[in-house]
This record gives structure tokens, C-alpha cells and sequence, in this order.
């Protein structure tokens, strides 16, 4: 059986670190530690709730850890994907210059595959891709012509992935035949609630999501303070508060993977939801 949703009222997001800047890319170690980005630097945060600057790279934004320890970080200022050491020093990029036709330009977020390799947004209105980086180097394009490609997520029996489409105030996803190799075009699997009382599409923008161990979807709404949770089907099931007005990205951390960290700004913090839903568990065994 699926762990329950807890009920709407029942959570309250906390405030974890407070930095007054546009956090994004939070993500977590396997020794629990958490990372997270705002303007050009990384902050790590120990499982105790110390904070301290762990690197500076320039636009730092999506973020994940390689079995080896080593971190990739989505740079806009690079226009391209970094490897840095555990200890938070460039170490070289892990994808930049061409994939296929198109130029590497704003990197945003990025997504493992467990059995090697791995997944990254470009964002840019209209022509924004998705791109995948093999475990030898090479790069495809697995999609193409997005209004603002941002979060991007794979399923767990990799077989479709899933990416926002920001300025289109929707969820895509496509099939996948081999790791790098889409089906066909990319399918809306969801549209997402616009914002009523702000209807410009700066106030409606899907941006990070992450899945939860039974399948279900949870998207961060940048303008919309919200981070909705989506079945297998698309279909919304809850929305509960960000704590920022721009909701940025979020990932599942904690001792038992079941406490939801969010990221964005006004007010510009990490924010702890105490939800009691594992994650997936996607980040692949230390080597």
C-alpha cells in the first residue's frame, strides 16, 4: 500500500537555513548531508543543522552526487554542466559545448541514472532541451523546442522521464527505449493550477520535482508557494504550502528519507517539511 498523504493542515513548512537570497538545487549525501545553491555559491548543511559556504562557482543551480563523491552542479555562467571534489573544488566540466546540433547555454536541473550517466534541463524560453551524458561522455538531445526546460526527474524502472515546462505551466514526459533515447515527442502529463491573483507566467512556473517511493510526483511552483503532488496519472492529488512564495526545487532527506526540503525565495531559505513520505531513492550506492 502507498504511504498515506498526510492531510494538507497538518504541515506546516519550517524555516532551516535562512539566506535572503534565491536558494535552488537542494540535494542530499549519503551521509546526510545537504547542499543547496544561492547567487554564486553552494551552502552545506550537516545533518545537526550546521551551515557553512561549501564552494563558489558562479550560477550554480540543480545539484546531485556521483557514487565516487564527486558533485555535479548545472552552471549558467559555465554554460555547463561542473564536477567538483567532495571537498566542493572544480574539477572540470562534466558537459558543455555541443550536444548533437544545439549549444550547452543555461543548465538548470539535472537528474541521475542509476545504472550510469545522466539527465539535464537547458533553459531558455522556446528552445530550451533536454540533453543526456552517457558514462563514456557523449551527449544526445532526448528533447527539443521547450518553452523553459527546467526540473527533470527519471522514474524509477527508467523508462520515462519526466521535466517541467516552466513557461508553459506544465509537467512533459517522455518514453524512453534506451537511456538518452525518447520514444517520440514529449506527452503533457500534467498542467498545473495558475495563479489567479498574479496571472503573468512569471507567477506560474513548475520548477524542481522529485518522486516519492510510491510513484507520486512532487512539483515545485515558483509564484505559486506551492508544491503539488501528482499520481501516477497526472492527476493532483494535494498542494501543500513551499514556505517561499518562489518555490523553487525540493528533495526528500532525513534520517528515514521522509522529510521533504524545499528551496526559493521571498523569503530566500531552505524550508523543512516534516511529511513522513519516503522518497525515491535514486542516488546511486557510494563506490
Amino acid at each position: 500500500m502507498p504511504t498515506p498523504l498526510p492531510d494538507v493542515s497538518s504541515i506546516q513548512p519550517t524555516e532551516y537555513v535562512r539566506t535572503n537570497d534565491y536558494t535552488e538545487g537542494a540535494v542530499v549525501d549519503h551521509e546526510g548531508n545537504l547542499y543547496f545553491s544561492h547567487g554564486r555559491l553552494i551552502t552545506k548543511v550537516t545533518p545537526a543543522g550546521q551551515a557553512r559556504d561549501w564552494a563558489e562557482t558562479g550560477a550554480p543551480n540543480g545539484h546531485k552526487i556521483l557514487p565516487n563523491g564527486e558533485h555535479l552542479i548545472c552552471d549558467g555562467s559555465h554554460h555547463a554542466m561542473l564536477r567538483l571534489s567532495p571537498d566542493g573544488e572544480l574539477l572540470g566540466y562534466a558537459a558543455s559545448g555541443k550536444s548533437e546540433d544545439l549549444e550547452i547555454r543555461q543548465p538548470n536541473d539535472v537528474s541521475l541514472d542509476p545504472q550510469g550517466g545522466f539527465y539535464f534541463t537547458d533553459s531558455v524560453p522556446d528552445t530550451g532541451a533536454v540533453h543526456y551524458v552517457a558514462p563514456d561522455g557523449q551527449m544526445k538531445v532526448v528533447a527539443r523546442n521547450i518553452n523553459f526546460a527546467n526540473g527533470v526527474a527519471l522514474s524509477a524502472d527508467r523508462r520515462r522521464l519526466y521535466f517541467a515546462e516552466s513557461l508553459d505551466n506544465r509537467i512533459l514526459v517522455v518514453d524512453l527505449t534506451a537511456p538518452g533515447v525518447a520514444a517520440g515527442p514529449p506527452e503533457v502529463f500534467a498542467d498545473l493550477p495558475r495563479n489567479e491573483k498574479r496571472p503573468g507566467k512569471e507567477w506560474n512556473q513548475p520548477d524542481g520535482i522529485a518522486f516519492d517511493a510510491d510513484g507520486r510526483l512532487w512539483v515545485a511552483h515558483y509564484g505559486m508557494k506551492s508544491i503539488h503532488v501528482l499520481d501516477l496519472d497526472g492527476t493532483r492529488l494535494c498542494t501543500y504550502d513551499g514556505g517561499n512564495v518562489l518555490t523553487s526545487n525540493l528533495c526528500f532527506a532525513g534520517p528515514n528519507f521522509d522529510t521533504v526540503y524545499a528551496t526559493g525565495g521571498d523569503p530566500g531559505a531552505l524550508m523543512r517539511l516534516d511529511v513522513k513520505v519516503p522518497g525515491l531513492r535514486l542516488l546511486p550506492a557510494s563506490s
